[in-house]
């Protein structure tokens, strides 16, 4: 069997392999006909057999006989997988290539022993990338600031050792994280350098170079201080900090100092008194006591109503959340649409509709040709539910007793502002205007009438946004956006201007 080199010159390359494994799956070129090679690197798996050519040229003479295509998800597996170490890589993903052209469900087959080999080569990739991020530490090159140099900014240095070469994947993760400083990462996979402007990534292999900036024993002591006694796990330590890596980490060497005395200090921990907690955590502990207040008259104003809506004590939710999310919009606004509850970036800004699921709301309404500024945007509950994970916030819905102590506000915001047309979006707003008589699943996209003559009030029922980033990218998820915009196609017909 006649077989054919193809010889890549980077072995991180993507677009290089994918040029000749086009051209050999294009020509019919079985997998066990090619050795792939990088030139420099890994020795010849079929030494022993006569190769034909190094590279595309010796795929030239043979005709093309096909053509091949290959789907998004298949490149992106493939494109993750190549930046793997493991010398057989870009074998294995040219015999998936291979095979997915007769079988294109290649990839939704779990137990297929290729696809499965791919997936752990993404997944320790992902993980080498984690580690990175975790665990460089940047040094700054002393003298390195000036005017003359930098334009006044500070310059460092950082070493470290993936196993993988995820360098391209990785770099524009530091490029966001560190965006106000110049940089080098240099590892021996090669480097990534920003200047504030300019993100490259270089494959020649760095050595490690001699990383002082003085500051490293003030970090020693900083690490000291924060070092829990009562919370160690060496066992986890070591999975979450493999050994590998202790050697360019300047706090390793505290460790087994630190655990060694952790039981002795965690007994005197136990023994000393108690001491009284902060100011604040008083102050936090009678707010959560205050009394559940019945709701006041009702104001005839969307003003005066905002100025209650902020001091409302009806639901526990007043006692964690930042502040009460009111309406917004204008006071005789033809359409109104109402959400769930706030999220954290509502409840931090004060305003509905300014996070991701806000967003992607405001991008729907303008592929819509829908005015956002013409809609009056309010929530059914007004204050964020949620719970702590770390130092993150994470949502929760609200329950059927969170959405009756609001319902009262909704109602008179309603009054207030008399739209012809309702948007509910999901179920906790379709609940809070309906009640629980009706399903999200049976009335989504669908519109109803809600009373008679001057008082008929137009319904229509959407998803919320939040929903659709929920759903993972792909067919299903560009569907039902586009299902979504057409359905915010409706609120054109009822923004003509209101009839004196």
């Amino acid at each position: 069997m006649t077989r054919y080199v193809l010889t890549l010159e980077d072995s991180a390359a993507f677009e290089p392999w994918r040029e000749m494994a086009r051209g050999a799956l294009q020509r019919a070129i079985p997998p066990e006909a090619i050795d792939w090679r990088i030139r420099g690197g890994e020795t010849d798996l079929f030494g022993q057999l006569a190769p034909v050519g190094d590279g595309l040229e010796a795929l030239t003479a043979i005709p093309v006989v096909k053509t091949v295509t290959l789907r998004a998800s298949c490149i992106a597996l493939l494109r993750d997988m190549l930046c793997h170490s493991d010398p057989a890589r870009f074998a294995l993903a040219y015999r998936i290539a291979w095979r997915v052209q007769g079988n294109p469900h290649l990839l939704e087959v779990a137990t297929d022993a290729d696809i499965a080999k791919a997936r752990i080569m993404v997944r320790q990739n992902r993980e080498d990338c984690h580690k990175m991020a975790s665990f460089v530490r940047f040094r700054e090159e002393p003298g390195q600031h000036d005017e003359g140099q930098h334009g006044g900014r500070r310059h460092f240095l950082a070493w470290f050792e993936p196993e993988h070469h995820i360098l391209e994947r990785i770099a524009p993760f530091f490029a966001r994280r560190f965006t106000d400083m110049d940089w080098m990462i240099l590892t021996p996979r090669g480097s990534i350098r920003w200047d504030g402007k300019e993100l490259v990534c270089g494959t020649e292999p760095c050595e490690r170079p001699e990383l002082d900036d003085g500051f490293g024993e003030l970090w020693n002591t900083y690490y000291a201080s924060t070092f829990n006694p009562a919370r160690v796990r060496t066992k986890a330590m070591r999975r979450e900090m493999p050994g590998r890596y202790w050697k360019n980490l300047p706090e390793t060497r505290l460790i087994p100092q630190l655990v060694s005395g952790a039981e002795a200090r965690v007994r005197k921990m136990a023994e000393q008194d108690l001491r009284p907690a902060p100011a604040f955590h008083e102050r936090l502990r009678a707010r959560e006591q205050l009394p559940v207040q019945p709701l006041p008259d009702l104001p005839e104003t969307l003003e005066g109503l905002a100025v209650q809506i902020r001091n409302c004590t009806a639901c526990p939710l007043h006692c964690p959340a930042t502040q009460a999310v009111v309406g917004e919009g204008p006071a005789t606004a033809r359409i109104m649409v109402v959400g769930e509850q706030p999220g954290d970036q509502e409840d931090l800004a004060g305003r509905p509709f300014v996070g991701p699921a806000g967003q992607l709301l405001h991008g729907a309404l303008e592929e819509a040709g829908v005015d956002r500024t013409a809609l009056y945007l309010t929530n059914a509950v007004k204050h964020f539910r949620f719970r702590l994970q770390g130092r993150r916030r994470i949502h929760q819905a609200p329950d059927g007793g969170h959405v009756v102590a609001c319902r009262p506000w909704l109602e008179q915001e309603i009054a207030l502002v008399r739209p012809k047309l309702i948007v509910s979006l999901g179920a906790t707003a379709l609940k809070a205007l309906d009640g629980p008589g009706l399903a999200m699943a049976d009335v989504r996209g669908t519109s109803w009438t809600v009373g008679a003559g001057e008082n008929a009030v137009q319904r229509l029922a959407l998803a919320h946004p939040s929903w659709l980033l929920r759903l993972e990218e792909g067919p299903r998820r560009d569907i039902e956006r586009q299902h979504f915009v057409e359905g915010l196609f409706r609120l054109r017909s009822f923004l003509d201007p209101r009839e004196e």
